[in-house]
């Protein structure tokens, strides 16, 4: 008797499910948006006036679990500066057949260079594609930036960039 009231009990489910509306949604015509602090696409990040925020560091690929990260850095010289200080990353890669999503690397970098957007397609049918470079991975140049490699602004020392003292137009403010 009491497997037949579970066969009972199992079509009572399906009945009561078989007359509601079905949730369908219309990916990828109709995206919903992702939630604000959502972990996607990494993302290296510029300074105001175009320089980018990687040092070179590695601290992002040390403190990666899947060994995801690799960073080559190389010296800054007058003739080509990319970042402000000594060094820049040179090469700065990212397999996302590797990447769990994890975040780490984020919390490692000592300049806020790298931060996650909310971009989560990355699909593609080719494994070496997934690996991104800094041409993926570099924010684009807003309007009032100066592509790299230039000289820092006028009067401002590498200080000023990790403190948030330059602006836009070019110059430090304190």
């Amino acid at each position: 008797m009491t497997r037949f009231g579970d066969a009972l009990a199992g079509f009572g489910v399906t009945f009561s499910t078989m007359f509601k509306k079905p949730i369908t949604e219309q990916y990828p015509e109709g995206k919903q948006p992702t939630q604000a602090r959502y972990h996607g696409r990494h993302q290296l990040n510029r300074y105001d006036d175009g320089l980018e925020k990687c040092i070179g560091c590695e601290l992002c690929a040390w403190a990666c679990p899947a060994d995801a990260i690799y960073v080559e850095g190389a010296d800054n010289t007058d003739a080509e500066r990319f970042s402000p200080g000594e060094r820049y990353g040179r090469v700065y890669q990212i397999n996302y057949l590797r990447c769990i999503g994890c975040g780490l690397c984020i919390e490692a970098c000592p300049t806020r260079a790298l931060t996650m957007t909310n971009d989560y397609e990355m699909a593609d049918d080719n494994r070496s594609d997934l690996i991104y470079g800094k041409d993926k991975l570099l924010a684009p140049l807003q309007p009032g930036m100066q592509p790299p490699p230039h000289a820092m602004a006028d009067g401002a020392t590498d200080d000023d960039y990790y403190l948030g003292h330059i602006s836009s137009e070019g110059g430090a403010h304190r």
